[in-house]
């Protein structure tokens, strides 16, 4: 018998307790089917003892795997049923008191999500008791208080029930409105949350981002890894570096083993050692999907060296979910479990191949190295597609570049954190440094690439879409003999593909930036509904507001060119003027902006500090420069509270330039107090206030009289954005009007006889 038959048959039982598991989690009530499938295992048990089929053997474990995984789900049943008891549903307030079971996450909004035990659950005078999966979700108010607490923590909440998404864990999810009491962890989880705090705090000193790198390659601590190279990391496809995966348990389990082997210690030793070292090692990262995995591979690795039997690596992964699935089935929806499972299997079973495949084209050494990361992406694409829907084309060659870096950091960063010598450990610290500067410095540049990121379909067609081309271009690279004609069809898939991303990437990186005018002085990015506004002075540049995402922020300033920013401008805090800034994170040196109100504001804030950008608060008249041009502040008034109409207004005026005023998003009332406060100049170029709504001041158009009005808007907005009173009042002053939903980019240029020109993007009709 082959070896990939008999290795296809712990990979079956594994598919089969899979698809049980995400089944059971889906719907919990199917009881019965579960019972069912016991008796159907039992069944093939008997028939086995008729008539020896290897087949029935297999289903009988299949079945019998499935069956344990439904029924793990099936014995939260009267849990779930005493929780109902309490009709949380309706909004009615809780008490808990919760052990804190993973990572407190952080989310965009400034508050966190955690997974937490809950010991007691009270609703008025009516408490329940036990153990019953919960998941917590507080504001920013409530991270706050969170702020000592770790995995381990017995916490104290107040808050209301929200519905349970299909498939989830936990039976009680509660959004907190106030936190009781949140003290630190005490125990070993205490001790191991102090360690990891010493490690952070050896970094400290350190050059970034090298050194908020170190403990998230380390041991999974990304608290201090900045904004800036968080999102380089995501878009050189490199994430998998920032915090702990698979490959750091065998990473570490393997130094354990080969210490104890060079020691002369004997097998069972060198095995109990390493496995008391996996579980210190899961404990100190906290148990995510992948390390969970990694260290069930791992323990059941160590068992077949204990036995003397070989550990086929597709066994020992197919009988590591299968246990996983069976003791914790909700892993069968989670998407790092499945993308940790999958970069494994490629490994394992791509790899080789694809190495033998690219022999023909480069030398051998290269091969394996290569085709370990083009494995492991091709399989891990589809499933990647469908949270961010974008295709990494240079991410292989990250990985590549930055992987041989990542063992010496993870060793040297483990072994600094459990170091109990001060100075052992910040030495320890310095020589991780090192590699996880380069793997940073191959982020940051990777990131900067225009062709980097390809935009693709999200959502399951685009995950279908991606796992054909994958298939495909394995095929063409492997090149099965057996096969010609599908050999021959994948060939010609991908030579089609490679052309039709070739030509995207040629229009996005050459075309596009071709066609805007070398000479344009003012910008306008289409960004959908919302404001991005660039100006250039020489070789300085200076962006008005980010728009309402970093991806379309990103594409514009790769149209115009624009690579580091001089001064970065957020009139106000509203999503549309600044959900874009992580694509300027890093590349600004000043950031100008309006009141602060939200924490959420101030975080944003934060990041751009975090990343090295100066931070200054604007009020009228303050002024300042970029190349040649000065910029004024003509609002807000100092006591103006936060939002709208306490907008940054600038007036932007330089020798050949045409002068510039940018509204923001002022109301009528607002703009009427703008003109009590300053002078108003008539101008060449006005940046219409707040997408051309109705909420306008003709007076303030008139005395501006401007030539050119920009009109940052989104196509068939629900708004009714830009508006027949506004159009009407620009036309009326013979304005020139350019509008990012017709138009798309803009731009405005002035030549030496002081002539404007306006640049559309897309032609007029």
């Amino acid at each position: 018998m082959s070896m990939p038959r008999r290795l296809a048959r712990p990979a079956s039982v594994a598919a089969v307790t899979w698809a049980s598991a995400a089944a059971a989690t889906m719907c919990p009530d199917l009881v019965v089917l579960w019972a069912v499938l016991a008796v159907a295992s039992g069944a093939c048990v008997v028939a086995l003892s008729w008539v020896r089929r290897p087949a029935l053997a297999v289903a009988a474990v299949a079945l019998a795997c499935a069956a344990a995984a439904g029924g793990s789900v099936a014995a939260l049943a009267p849990v779930r049923a005493q929780i109902d008891a309490l009709q949380v549903g309706g909004g009615r307030q809780l008490e808990l008191t919760a052990v804190v079971v993973g990572h407190i996450s952080g989310t965009a909004n400034g508050g966190a999500w955690f997974d937490a035990t809950a010991t007691r659950v009270a609703a008025g005078s009516v408490s329940l008791s036990g153990e019953i999966p919960s998941r917590i979700g507080v504001d920013g108010d409530g991270r706050a208080a969170l702020a000592a607490s770790g995995q381990g923590s017995e916490v104290r909440l107040v808050g209301r029930a929200i519905p349970a998404r299909a498939g989830e864990r936990a039976v009680l999810v509660l959004r907190a409105t106030e936190v009781l009491s949140a003290p630190a962890p005490g125990g070993v989880w205490g001790w191991f949350e102090s360690l990891r705090d010493g490690l952070v705090a050896s970094t400290r000193g350190l050059p970034q981002p090298g050194a908020g790198l170190v403990p998230g390659l380390a041991v999974g601590d990304t608290s201090s890894l900045d904004a800036a190279t968080e999102t380089a990391m995501n878009a050189s496809s490199l994430s998998h570096l920032t915090a702990v995966s698979g490959a750091n348990c065998a990473l570490v389990v393997g130094a354990a083993f080969a210490a104890l082997a060079l020691a002369g210690a004997p097998r069972w030793l060198r095995v109990a050692g390493a496995l008391t070292v996996l579980v210190g090692f899961v404990g100190l990262v906290t148990p995510e999907p992948s390390v969970v995995r990694a260290a069930a591979m791992a323990a059941i690795a160590l068992l077949a060296v204990v036995l003397g039997r070989p550990a086929a690596g597709v066994a020992v992964l197919s009988a590591a979910i299968t246990v996983l699935l069976i003791a914790d089935p909700w892993l069968s929806t989670s998407l790092g479990f499945a993308l940790s499972a999958a970069a494994t299997a490629a490994l394992l079973i791509l790899a080789r191949p694809l190495a033998r495949g690219m022999e023909r084209w480069m030398p051998r050494a290269l091969a394996l190295p290569l085709a370990v990361p083009t494995a492991a992406q091709l399989v891990c694409g589809p499933l990647i597609v469908l949270i961010d829907p974008h295709v990494p084309l240079l991410g292989i060659a990250a990985n590549l570049v930055a992987d041989p870096a990542a063992a010496p950091a993870t060793v040297a960063g483990v072994l600094a954190c459990v170091s109990p010598v001060p100075w052992l450990r910040d030495g320890l610290t310095a020589l991780a440094w090192v590699p996880a500067s380069w793997i940073a410095a191959v982020a940051h540049t990777t990131s900067t690439i225009g062709a980097q990121n390809l935009p693709w379909p999200d959502g399951a067609v685009g995950a279908a879409l991606l796992a054909v081309v994958s298939t495909a271009i394995v095929v063409a690279i492997v090149r099965p003999r057996r096969i010609p004609c599908v050999t021959a069809l994948a060939s010609i898939v991908v030579t089609v593909v490679v052309g039709l991303v070739a030509g995207q990437v040629a229009i996005r990186t050459v075309a596009g930036p071709l066609t805007v005018p070398t000479t344009w002085d003012v910008a306008m990015c289409d960004v959908g509904q919302g404001d991005a506004t660039l100006w250039r002075s020489g070789d300085a540049v200076a962006l008005v507001d980010a728009g309402p995402e970093p991806d379309l922020l990103a594409q514009c300033l790769q149209t115009f060119g624009v690579a580091r920013l001089d001064l970065v401008v957020l009139t106000h805090f509203d999503l549309d003027h600044v959900g874009g800034s992580r694509a300027v994170l890093g590349r600004a040196a000043l950031v100008v902006h309006g009141p602060v109100d939200a924490p959420d504001d101030q975080r944003l804030l934060d990041d751009f500090a975090a990343a090295g950008a100066r931070l200054q608060q604007a009020s009228t008249g303050m002024t300042g420069t970029v190349g040649d041009t000065r910029w004024q502040a003509l609002g807000p008034a100092p006591r103006d509270a936060p939002g709208n109409d306490a907008s940054v207004a600038l007036d932007v005026v330089g020798p050949d330039f045409p002068r510039t005023v940018l509204l923001g998003d002022l109301g009528a009332d607002a703009q009427a107090a703008l003109m009590r406060r300053v002078d108003v100049p008539r101008v060449d170029v006005v940046k219409v206030s707040h997408h051309g709504s109705a909420d306008q001041d003709p007076d303030l158009y008139r005395r501006l009289h401007p030539a050119v009005g920009l009109i940052g808007v989104g196509a068939q907005n629900r708004y009714g954005h830009p508006t027949a009173s506004l159009l009407s009042t620009l036309s009326a002053l013979g304005v020139v009007v350019g509008r990012t939903d017709t138009d798309g980019d803009l731009a405005v240029s002035m030549d030496d006889e002081a002539r404007l020109t306006l640049w559309r993007a897309k032609p007029p009709g």
